[in-house]
């Protein structure tokens, strides 16, 4: 199977099991806008508690907010966004449809990449155990050309990004012979800016309302707080603000299900540091986000390190943490040294003092500023790409089943009476009454029981609990493990351990 039927796999299973559906469903859908299922809201939460309890529980000198999603107009003006949040827009003539200019250049990279993962899968065949992919990647001469060939096409995008080089920008999609992939033709507008923010009036007339935005990002709530909350909680430096919550970006062309979306969440850490230790706090966090992204179990070489070429305007560092998605590496979350630039901007729109006071140097500054800052959608569809497996049984049948972190499954256990009769529902319930005050439940009765386990393991359930008549005889219970299939018979007043044993999260070093 292909990575594009197997993504179609993903999308289509996610819909089934309840995960995700289209927004509006029933008036076949909005472009781009999606709404989380029963399952999906629980992996959801589950994600961002685990962010949360990792960011703001585990460190002392992390503290959280919630700022709204209305802000003052000029909020925007001080970040910059107002005048420079834009993307490239293209369009083909022939096909009337719209992209991103530096996408397009960004998918044809995708495409010379894949052709070296190409040569190296044909070299692993060829060696078999004696194959050492460093070895090939860095003598092989069409793989040095095909990296040449990428590194010389990323240079060229980041010189016309940088100076706001539309015409080259139309000129390297020229030069590439990137056609469109709905009418394979090269007829292509010339490249414009789009602004990517949605503008909304308030006030009670129309003539007289003013002109507001939904925030494109949650930094600048985190920002505008900075003084309420350095004060109120005697905060010192160094120290962080944390903050999940909705963004809104009017995107060219959202795409890859809910890897681009219009309404999205995020889930950021503004890190306030003294001036000249932002490069050594930088470091810390690009290496304790990986940690915390490893310690949910899935496999290193999954996650890659991009240092980026082009910095935003107010970064002197940057890095994105990409995770492999069936569509190849992308950018899971950002790290980013912001300098001082947002609280000195807000300092001088607003007329405010935006400094601290440092008693171990004796003098004021404005903090700067290391961000982190990961897609909360991204990181729910990296679980869901990653956990998808379809598995052939010794016995010649089949199943799907989500290989879910444990901490994050949407349900950690599934209480199941082996028949409908007898007392088992009685007891099934009185056990499930004795877990569901710290774990997530889910009881089922109907169907045989291999029918009830292929459900739980198409959601993701790390564990099924099967209550029987030797229950009532002696109160044990048969555990099955999603992954193993294994069975083993415990006593019931064992379960709180086993469960919390199941999904405790694993140390990484």
């Amino acid at each position: 199977m292909n990575q594009e039927e197997f993504f179609k796999k993903i999308t289509a299973h996610a819909k089934e099991y309840g995960f995700v559906f289209p927004s509006s469903d029933i008036y076949d859908g909005l472009s781009a806008v999606y709404d989380y299922g029963q399952n999906g809201v629980e992996l959801k939460n589950n994600i961002r508690q685990y962010w949360w309890k990792a960011m703001v529980q585990m460190h002392e000198n992390i503290v959280g907010v919630d700022a709204a999603i209305f802000m003052h107009p000029t909020v925007w003006k001080a970040s910059g966004h107002v005048d420079a949040f834009n993307d490239p827009m293209i369009d083909n003539k022939d096909s009337k449809k719209r992209y991103r200019a530096d996408v397009l250049v960004e998918d044809h990279i995708a495409k010379i990449e894949d052709k070296i993962n190409k040569e190296v899968e044909k070299a692993k065949k060829r060696f078999g155990d004696a194959f050492d992919k460093e070895q090939f990647v860095s003598t092989n001469a069409r793989v040095l050309g095909y990296k040449q060939e990428i590194e010389d096409i990323s240079h060229r995008l980041y010189v016309a990004m940088e100076n706001n080089d539309l015409a080259g920008i139309k000129q390297l999609i020229e030069d590439l012979g990137i056609v469109c992939p709905i009418s394979g033709s090269r007829n292509w507008t010339d490249v414009r800016q789009f602004n990517l923010m949605f503008a909304t009036q308030m006030g009670s007339l129309a003539e007289g309302a003013n002109e507001i935005y939904l925030r494109p990002e949650t930094a600048q709530g985190i920002f505008v707080n900075y003084l309420n909350i350095q004060k109120t909680g005697r905060m010192k430096v160094p120290f962080g603000i944390a903050q999940t919550g909705k963004a809104f970006r009017n995107e060219i062309v959202a795409r890859q299900f809910i890897f681009r979306m219009r309404e999205f969440e995020q889930m950021e850490m503004q890190f306030f540091v003294r001036p000249g230790t932002e490069l050594e706090w930088f470091k810390h966090w690009k290496e304790e986000r990986l940690r915390w992204h490893l310690s949910l179990g899935i496999p290193a070489e999954k996650y890659r390190y991009h240092d980026h070429e082009k910095l935003a305007h107010y970064a002197n560092a940057a890095t994105d943490i990409e995770f492999e998605f069936p569509f190849g590496f992308k950018e899971l979350e950002g790290i980013h040294s912001r300098t001082d630039f947002d609280l000195s901007s807000h300092s001088k729109f607003s007329g405010k003092k935006l400094q601290y006071f440092d008693p171990e140097t004796n003098e004021s500054y404005v903090p700067y500023v290391i961000e982190t800052s990961i897609g909360l959608d991204r990181m729910f569809l990296a679980m869901l790409s990653h956990a998808y497996t379809e598995e052939k049984l010794e016995d010649g049948s089949e199943r799907v089943v989500m290989k879910f972190p444990a901490a994050l499954a949407p349900y950690k256990v599934a209480i199941l009476p082996l028949v409908k009769k007898d007392g088992l529902p009685e007891k099934a319930r009185e056990i499930m009454e004795q877990l569901t005050p710290d774990f997530m439940c889910q009881y089922e009765e109907k169907d045989s029981i291999g029918k009830r386990y292929r459900r739980q393991d198409a959601i993701g359930t790390p564990l099924c609990v099967t209550i029987d008549n030797q229950t009532l005889e002696d109160n044990t219970v048969t555990v099955r493990d999603r992954d193993t299939m294994e069975q083993i018979r415990v006593n019931a007043d064992e379960l709180y351990t086993i469960i919390r044993n199941k999904i405790a999260p694993k140390r990484v070093g």
